[in-house]
């Protein structure tokens, strides 16, 4: 098969990470090209030797009639040249103008958390109804997102898969840079320095546990801190290896879909602490590999001096994270399962 993949930002981020899983994989036997919009072109340099990479100049996030008109004449132009069997569409904006401009029977459309369409940007939901009607397929990255596209009106051929990671892996040790000696733990955080990810609960939860030393890592500016066991480390490539230097993943977070950054502590062992929303509690189950937990910072607080303080705990939540990310949330279980949709759509074409 030719396979299309196109995303609106270039930026790496969770769905950049699942469009570079796909494209690398599915690139050992199929034909794939990868388009992509504005950023600061990360994803770029994640993709493999022989993807044909095609930069789209006026696919941008932020609506404009004549960047949209002009990204639609360059979806039209991508299709004339490649004539992909699959067109595989990630983000709200290449999934809209790419349900205009390409055959509908040839689409998947990935939307990485609809509560960000649901409750960041529900202006965007007729269109979106609008539209389902334009794909082979309109998958959700977990059940909780399935279960409320369908609540929105969006019934047509909808599913979810679940993200998959590879274990992230380091030539050597990593290291975080702190003084270790300082704090009893260490609590580790990466996300980029959005709105969503909520800064402010995860100052909170650093205040009330002195005791541990709290990074972030994915801020791209400098941070004035004034709490002495926070500390920001800025962007780092592989963020996911720097699990391996912490005792306990946190995230804090207004809403998500399913977040590449959890599994990648999942994989590593780490339990995991993190706001219950989106689909993180179908995969942190309370009192088995982390919490999942309203945004309260004091309950926050507890559950991770919990796991921190008992090592009976401590043990078991551990082997749990990396079990349930070994039966669900692999590479291969998460590639297999769209390659299954693309034989389906791609039968019908023959």
């Amino acid at each position: 098969m030719k396979i299309l993949q196109i995303i609106t930002k270039t930026e790496f981020g969770g769905a950049q990470s699942v469009l570079v899983s796909l494209a690398n994989k599915l690139a050992e036997q199929h034909e794939v090209v990868v388009a992509g919009g504005e950023g600061n072109g990360e994803m770029w340099k994640m993709l493999a030797p022989g993807i044909k990479q095609v930069k789209l100049k006026h696919l941008k996030r932020s609506v404009s009639l004549k960047d949209d008109f002009l990204a639609f004449i360059e979806f039209r132009h991508l299709y004339k040249a490649y004539c992909p069997d699959i067109i595989h569409l990630h983000s709200s904006k290449a999934g809209t103008l790419g349900r205009l401009a390409f055959p509908k029977e040839k689409i998947v459309y990935t939307v990485h958390g609809f509560d960000t369409v649901r409750l960041g940007h529900r202006q965007f939901l007729r269109t979106e109804r609008y539209l389902q009607k334009r794909c082979s397929s309109i998958i959700g990255v977990s059940k909780y997102d399935r279960r409320w596209m369908e609540a929105e009106g969006i019934t047509r051929n909808t599913t979810y898969i679940y993200n998959g990671v590879e274990q992230p892996r380091a030539a050597t040790a990593p290291t975080l840079g702190i003084d270790s000696k300082r704090f009893k733990k260490t609590v580790l955080c990466v996300a980029r320095m959005k709105p969503p990810k909520n800064l402010q609960l995860f100052m909170e939860i650093a205040r009330l546990l002195p005791e541990y030393a709290f990074v972030w890592i994915g801020n791209e500016q400098k941070m004035e801190v004034p709490e002495p066991n926070v500390f920001f480390l800025g962007e780092k490539p592989n963020a996911g290896q720097y699990n391996a230097a912490a005792d306990l993943f946190l995230l804090t977070s207004n809403y998500e879909g399913l977040p590449i950054v959890i599994i990648e502590a999942m994989s590593l062992g780490r339990p995991v602490v993190a706001s219950n929303v989106g689909g993180i509690s179908e995969i942190v189950v309370n009192g088995e590999n982390g919490f999942a937990l309203p945004n309260e910072a004091p309950l926050f607080a507890e559950k991770i001096k919990y796991i921190l303080e008992n090592n009976d705990v401590y043990d078991h939540f551990s082997k749990d994270a990396r079990k349930k990310y070994e039966e669900q949330l692999t590479i291969d279980k998460m590639v297999n399962a769209y390659a299954d949709i693309y034989a389906e759509i791609y039968s019908k074409q023959r």
